[in-house]
């Protein structure tokens, strides 16, 4: 067990954090302890560049996802009570969810492996996301008729599968999701400034305004488009509550029993066998050689990182309201800084692109319609998935791993192209379950050939809301309506039937893949759109046969 000199190591930590302590900008709030004994604790930046308001050690923020595990935790001190039971079907205490392929425990909805599509994602693609009034979240979750996976097969991360739990321990307990948060776990504990608040338009004393920054330097204000925030990410904290949190959650417990924690900390199978590193709401895996428990968490305008090293009894809390950082690297560089090299590991270092030049390109497999881009990030191998964003690729002996967030765990390996096909070919396996992609040609056909029997009027039940496809010369654009927004975008032709788009409705950013299904005439009758957390939502067309050859 490392213990930290606190006057070395630690004076240093002002050097990771001095850049963000800026008089004109949105900062942070850092908290740092081990052993239970506070080390560090500081704000940076500005609470309100509005008002010019400094962040304090003090300062309110919301932590967005980290707040999931204490729905998890909530729902074991119900079953605890005999009030709920976290292994039956969700069906059971939301009857009115409509039957798809399995029903999902609670259990699987807190490991993200329910299978469930996101309301999240699915307003923002079906209403450009607007304002969610209370209620609407709920109702997109109802309105399914298809799932992304049979329950248990892997890990898709899924708000609304959390909010969905939240519903059954509001109807279990008997009160208010945010009541009995506040009775059972934060009160107990003396975390005096910490609430679950539903809506970001609730003016919270303390709170820091969560900044979203614009191409010409300034600032929007972050508002999450909901007014029921539940579970999935509704927690508003300080540094030194968190530090209260994070000491229980690593030493003796005083909320949960010994079981209940036990659940908590084992981490999910699925049904290929493979065992993940999601557990209930935590991450659970090795940072260069040290066991971490954690979960990250973002709004808009913010975001969050909670970390314990438990074999070193430190803990880590950092939160921002818009400071140009990612909370997850900064809380990696404090435990590089505070244990060092002589107790971390060598970080694996990354594939280079040489390694693997031959690979690069984009691959597709019809049978699970994924499309996977290898490319080259700046001298390093990338990996996309659903045309995400690229992610690293280390090497693991004969296969290569890339950890996807709210992903299970993916790898693929370059299969010889004599024994399946003269293209090259890629064996991905997401959480066991293993795919075969091809290589697409590099180059793609021309638009006009996409667009070909596609352009006119869809509808997608699963959305409520229509999609127009249309065509003016050279590009296609996709533009989608619903009952309260709208959006479009140019679509980036892959394929003859696959194109990829970007829809950034307001602060949000959701990139997703467009798969055609044609006739054997080559007419098209109805197309899916995919996100890496609500697949294969189905558009059919509403126009004529004669519209659709006129166009």
């Amino acid at each position: 067990m490392a213990d930290v000199d606190p006057d070395s190591r630690v004076s240093a930590l002002d050097d990771i954090f001095a850049r963000l302590n800026r008089s004109d900008a949105p900062g942070l709030v850092v908290g740092i302890a081990q052993h239970g004994r506070l080390l560090y604790r500081r704000g940076f930046g500005l609470a309100s560049v509005e008002l010019a308001v400094a962040n304090t050690p003090d300062t309110r923020m919301p932590i967005g996802s980290t707040s999931k595990h204490f729905a998890c935790l909530a729902a074991l001190l119900l079953a605890e009570d005999g009030k709920l039971d976290v292994d039956a079907s969700i069906r059971a205490y939301i009857p009115e969810l409509p039957v798809l392929a399995g029903e999902p425990t609670l259990r699987q909805l807190m490991t993200h492996t329910g299978g469930y599509r996101c309301y999240l994602d699915l307003s923002v693609l079906g209403n450009a996301g607007a304002m969610m009034e209370k209620g609407e979240a709920f109702r997109y979750q109802l309105l399914q008729h298809d799932v992304n996976f049979a329950p248990g097969e892997r890990m898709a991360y899924c708000n609304g599968g959390y909010h969905l739990l939240s519903i059954a321990i509001a109807r279990a307990s008997g009160m208010a999701f945010e009541t009995f948060l506040k009775q059972r776990i934060f009160e107990p504990l003396g975390m005096v400034n910490t609430d679950s608040v539903p809506s970001d338009l609730t003016v919270v004393p303390g709170r820091a305004t969560p900044h979203v920054p614009q191409p010409d330097g300034s600032y929007r204000r972050g508002v999450l488009p909901l007014e029921d925030l539940l579970g999935e990410g509704s927690i508003v904290s300080t540094a030194a509550d968190m530090l209260i949190w994070l000491a229980h959650l690593r030493g003796t417990k005083r909320i949960g029993s010994e079981a209940t924690w036990a659940q908590m900390l084992s981490p999910a199978r699925y049904s290929s066998g493979v065992v993940g590193t999601y557990c209930l709401g935590l991450e659970r895996e090795k940072y260069r050689g040290v066991e971490v428990i954690h979960h990250a968490g973002a709004v808009a305008g913010g975001a969050s990182q909670m970390i314990t090293v438990p074999a070193h009894a430190l803990d880590i809390i950092v939160i921002t309201n818009g400071a140009p950082a990612s909370p997850t690297e900064l809380a990696w560089q404090v435990i590089d800084q505070l244990l060092g090299d002589g107790v971390l590991e060598a970080a694996p270092p990354r594939v280079k692109t040489a390694e693997l030049a031959g690979l690069l390109g984009s691959y597709w497999s019809q049978d699970t319609r994924t499309l996977v881009e290898i490319l080259d990030d700046k001298g390093d191998l990338g990996f996309n998935l659903l045309n995400s964003i690229a992610l690293p690729v280390v090497a693991d002996q004969s296969r290569y791993c890339v950890t996807f967030p709210g992903m299970g765990p993916l790898s693929f390996r370059h299969v010889p192209t004599s024994l399946l096909s003269d293209a090259p070919v890629i064996e991905l396996s997401n959480c066991g379950h293993v795919d075969r992609l091809v290589r697409l040609p590099d180059v793609p056909p021309p638009v006009t050939e996409f667009a070909s029997g596609l352009i006119g009027h869809y509808v997608s039940n699963d959305l409520a809301a229509s999609g127009t496809i249309s065509f003016d010369g050279s590009r296609a654009t996709f533009a989608v309506k619903g009952t309260r927004g709208g959006w479009s975008s140019e679509l980036e032709v892959i394929s003859r039937d696959v194109a990829a788009t970007s829809l950034k409705p307001g602060e949000l950013s959701v990139p997703a893949v467009l798969v055609v299904e044609r006739e054997d005439a080559g007419r098209v009758r109805c197309f899916r759109l995919s996100t890496t957390r609500s697949m294969n939502l189905h558009f059919v067309r509403t126009d004529d046969n004669a519209t659709q050859e006129r166009e």
